[in-house]
């Protein structure tokens, strides 16, 4: 007893999901699959000059407009859209391309410019330390791959033909998971 309008509207759904998302998944599939096969990618780093007796605190609840300060004072021309403390060195985030990081040392302030390769630039878009719009972007990406998810189990468990196939590959496929993710 399926209803076959519900099954074509399934379809086209999933089709029209996976389709516009196809070119998010990607970028998760090769970049985390590099990753996982040891190309984390590289960044290559360059100091900045400060002008001596330059400080910041990072437990500043200012923090942000504290380093938009210190970056004009020191006459240099960047824009960041948050700051992401690390304990002893800050982030200016996004890190998907070009950005400066901030250390506390025992010689004082330290800032360098460090730019990520591209594997390094799509590994940042990767774990959400992209631009603010491209996370908001993925959030909507995950619910979309939930959907795409659901959608084609669905339409696998309403077509007759299909049923039997669709519960087993989830089944084997939860098993696996089951094993590999908390008994291995």
């Amino acid at each position: 007893m399926t209803n076959p309008k519900l099954r074509k509207t399934l379809v086209n759904l999933h089709l029209l999901f996976a389709g516009f998302l196809t070119p998010a998944f990607l970028l998760l599939a090769i970049t985390g699959g590099n990753y996982l096969l040891g190309n984390k990618g590289s960044y290559e780093k360059t100091p900045i000059e400060l002008a001596a007796g330059s400080t910041l605190d990072f437990k500043s609840a200012t923090i942000q407009s504290d380093v938009q300060n210190l970056l004009r004072a020191n006459n240099i021309d960047y824009s960041f859209e948050y700051v992401k403390d690390r304990g002893s060195r800050i982030q200016l985030r996004p890190t998907s391309k070009k950005f400066i990081e901030l250390s506390q040392t025992n010689e004082g302030l330290k800032a360098q410019w460090v730019k990520p390769n591209l594997q390094a630039g799509l590994m940042e878009l990767h774990k959400g330390h992209g631009p603010k719009l491209f996370k908001l972007y993925q959030k909507f990406v995950a619910l979309g791959l939930i959907g795409v998810v659901l959608g084609g189990f669905f339409v696998g468990i309403l077509a007759p033909a299909y049923r039997r196939k669709t519960l087993m590959a989830t089944g084997l496929g939860a098993v696996l998971f089951v094993i590999l993710a908390f008994f291995v």
